[in-house]
């Protein structure tokens, strides 16, 4: 059980060694932190600190370093992150308003985050399991051509150009669209499979073969994007960091679509943030690093996640901070769109 003179101690060593990348000693703590106790007792603290695995001592007559224990104890205590300026929310709200689709959001969120933190960001797209119908689009190109468009309540917009076996008129497509609308509208998109089954038997004759044109198209579309999807930016970013592993590792790493999503982890609230220092991660090519990471989603529901990671030398404050709040700008997003 650490005291919180002793917490005091190695928040203040952990702060030092951000800012600095350079070991910290008790006479510069004692200069540069209002600690209220001597220099002597703060090397007392530090030794206690250090036989109980918080910090150690990188070369002999070095002061210490935060270890993944100290830093673990340094997030889990943390009494706040450290909140976005008024001047920080009101550009991301602008920069990720002016996104057009669920893939320029995507897009501008992760070289958002990389920008913040200046870490590598990493934004997973909302899952089709988790999606729902909000509207399927008809519209005529010819007399037996249309372009059918589905759209979900992430942004998410599936388009194709379909062949008919048929010439349609407006007032048949105007109908179908009316039909496809009213059984798949707050649909979940891994249950349109079974809302649709019998769809053709319970339209006329005459329209039975177009339907079960535009349905095979549909079941196609979220057959062939069922995959994860996940994107990164700020690689560029880790050759001004530093690692108690290879970068190579760490890059190798990134490209691997199955490391990021276990990163990612599994779902949670979506109020919680998710740190994972050093060992933590489940890969070890990242054991010389740290993820941030919170899910967003519209409204109570979580759609997908993202995070960022980095150095385990990292500015937790001010990276937890910024991976919360642009996940709440983009929870927004999805939801008024």
């Amino acid at each position: 059980m650490v005291d919180d003179r002793k917490l005091a101690v190695l928040r203040a060593i952990v702060e030092d060694y951000v800012s600095t990348n350079e070991p910290v000693g008790s006479k510069a703590l004692a200069d540069r932190h209002n600690l209220g106790v001597s220099p002597a007792t703060i090397r007392n603290d530090m030794a206690a600190l250090e036989e109980q695995g918080y910090i150690q001592q990188p070369h002999t007559s070095a002061g210490r370093v935060p270890t993944d224990k100290g830093y673990r104890l340094f997030v889990d205590r943390l009494s706040q992150v450290k909140p976005l300026t008024g001047a920080e929310r009101r550009a991301i709200e602008t920069f990720l308003a002016g996104a057009i689709d669920l893939d320029e959001i995507v897009t501008r969120t992760v070289r958002l985050l990389a920008q913040l933190t200046r870490q590598v960001a990493v934004v997973q797209y909302p899952s089709l399991t988790r999606s729902t119908v909000r509207h399927v689009e008809i519209v005529p190109l010819s007399e037996r051509r249309v372009m059918l468009v589905l759209i979900t309540n992430t942004g998410r917009v599936e388009q194709r150009v379909v062949e008919l076996p048929d010439a349609i008129g407006d007032d048949r497509v105007a109908h179908l669209r009316a039909v496809l609308n009213a059984s798949l509208d707050g649909c979940g998109l891994s249950n349109v499979p079974d809302r649709v089954a019998d769809l053709p038997d319970r339209l006329a004759a005459e329209d039975r073969p177009v339907a079960a044109t535009l349905l095979s198209v549909i079941l196609e579309s979220l057959v062939e994007r069922h995959e994860e999807k996940i994107v990164f930016a700020g690689a560029a970013n880790l050759a001004a960091a530093d690692f108690s592993v290879g970068l190579r590792d760490v890059l190798e790493a990134l490209e691997e679509q199955v490391v990021l999503m276990r990163l990612l982890g599994e779902t949670g609230d979506l109020s919680e943030l998710t740190v994972r220092i050093g060992s933590e991660n489940p890969y070890t090519g990242l054991r010389g690093t740290s993820f941030v990471a919170a899910g967003y989603g519209a409204g109570d529901k979580e759609l997908a996640r993202l995070g960022v990671l980095g150095p385990t030398r990292m500015d937790y404050p001010v990276t937890m901070g910024a991976v919360r709040a642009v996940a709440r700008y983009v929870g927004q997003i999805l939801a008024g769109s």
